[in-house]
């Protein structure tokens, strides 16, 4: 078998640099380290895969950077080379946006000439897979998208055979509803999820730096690139990239996404020599593309390029009875992280969270939730736990307007809660119709309290949690005289 003589290997590879970029087009993460753990260089994927950068944890020994929970274990570079020997293992990792990843990794020594250790090279692939599942209740789940409702059965069903094509995807629908989670449970699915998944926000970025950032750079091609950038297609080499906000993609850059998606070939800024990528590209959106067409503030010819599969995600409002699901979901991964025993919901707590509209979508229901268990004080979250703003729809404060114990009245002065011991039954039991308004539903709660109260509007108020002054508003207001 013939052999690379070391000065030919000298010459592809005269310095770090170059080696830097000949792992950078690995499609798992390599991390090169001395004896002593301390790093030395690690490529893209492995910035990917782990969330940090690698000009900071250059220098820092392997565990301050990849939080893994071997290093801690049976590492041979923390623990001394018992044998020296390559060692494999299944392991967890906590990415910083302090998510658990599975992943497979592998250490192994790098010797000199006399068999002596002089370094270690590491390398991390994704084992992260979500699969369709259902429990006893009838709930089913796709890693962190949850719900029976059909249009979610819908796409829970459709994903598996999605997942093993290399078709371009593009998800629609409203802020909040889960499009990010959908793309990537579609990438664990799939025959590429040891592969990267690289996200990139469209909107997030100016027009000059997204294009950097997308297709790369060659070093000099502007003031300040001193060195070359692969970019985010290149990242993704063997994964799936995911282009979210796709609709606020300059037209100019349009035109370079559609040559990709025809010839799968890169062309860095400032560079005509092209670089092939095997990438899936998945998209999304909020937006009307069909309208950007007509408005010509989208090209016709990439969205049939992209529409290749359409998935729709409902908006929570449409989903009705997936919003208790959701609920007791939040719920139990909140208790996990904040170390709470918080066993569930009061009915009224449920009442006003069952009709609320939630413009925020999903988003918006784990972030009430997250709020609620924050400040619930024991087993039950109750009304009194939730932000006021429920109440009071049409115009919802601005989060740190929030107020997390009591409704004010008129005055500006906060009422006693509705949910304290001795007044659970402040609020209707009575169920609301499916179509009931806001308008409607506070009416009802009006009544209701004045019922109980035998029509003593001082402690309908007190029911209520709110001041004398807050109920003779809105009793005026719905014109209940």
């Amino acid at each position: 078998m013939p052999t690379l003589d070391p000065t030919q290997l000298a010459a592809l590879l005269p310095d770090t640099d170059s080696l830097s970029a000949m792992l950078d087009e690995l499609p798992l993460g390599v991390a090169v380290m001395d004896a002593a753990g301390i790093l030395l260089l690690v490529n893209k994927t492995y910035e990917t895969l782990t969330g940090v950068d690698r000009n900071r944890v250059l220098g820092l020994q392997c565990l301050h950077s990849l939080r893994c929970d071997y290093c801690m274990g049976d590492c041979p570079v923390m623990t001394g080379w018992k044998k020296l020997g390559a060692v494999g293992v299944e392991a967890n990792l906590v990415s910083r946006e302090r998510s658990k990843i599975q992943v497979r990794l592998t250490v192994a020594p790098l010797l000199d000439e006399e068999g002596s250790l002089r370094g270690a090279v590491e390398t991390i692939t994704s084992r992260t897979t979500h699969t369709l599942n259902s429990v006893a209740t009838g709930v089913f789940g796709l890693g962190d998208l949850v719900g029976r409702s059909p249009q979610i059965e819908k796409i829970f069903a459709m994903v598996p055979s999605i997942a093993q094509t290399d078709s371009s995807v593009l998800i629609t629908g409203e802020t909040g509803t889960g499009k990010d989670l959908l793309a990537e449970e579609i990438h664990n699915a799939s025959a590429r999820s040891d592969g990267p998944f690289v996200k990139v926000n469209c909107g997030a970025l100016p027009d000059t730096l997204l294009e950097s950032e997308l297709f790369g750079h060659s070093k000099g091609a502007f003031t300040g690139a001193d060195q070359n950038k692969p970019g985010r297609f290149r990242m993704a080499h063997g994964g799936t990239l995911f282009l979210t906000e796709i609709g606020d993609l300059p037209l100019a850059l349009q035109v370079k996404l559609l040559s990709f998606l025809d010839d799968k070939v890169v062309y860095p800024l400032g560079s005509s020599k092209g670089f092939h990528t095997d990438v899936r590209v998945v998209v999304a959106t909020h937006r009307d593309l069909e309208a950007m067409v007509r408005q010509k503030l989208f090209r016709q010819d990439l969205l049939y390029r992209l529409n290749v599969i359409r998935l729709h995600l409902p908006p929570l409002r449409e989903r009705g009875g997936d919003i208790p699901l959701l609920q007791d979901h939040f719920l139990k991964k909140l208790q996990t992280r904040f170390g709470k025993k918080v066993e569930g919901f009061s009915d009224n707590a449920k009442t006003l969270l069952k009709a609320y509209p939630y413009p925020g979508n999903v988003r918006e229901l784990r972030n009430l939730i997250e709020y609620a268990v924050n400040f619930c004080d024991g087993k039950l979250i109750l009304t009194r736990h939730l932000p006021g703003y429920l109440l009071h729809p049409a115009d919802p404060p601005q989060p740190a307007e929030l107020e997390p114990t009591a409704w004010p009245d008129a005055s500006g002065q906060s009422g006693a809660p509705a949910d304290t011991p001795g007044r659970a039954d402040a609020l209707p039991r009575t169920p609301m119709a499916p179509s009931a308004t806001w308008t409607d539903m506070e009416r009802a709660i009006i009544l209701d309290a004045l019922r109980r109260a035998g029509g003593r509007k001082s402690q309908a108020a007190e029911l209520l949690g709110w001041g004398r002054s807050t109920l003779w508003r809105k009793m005026k207001h719905h014109d209940l005289g």
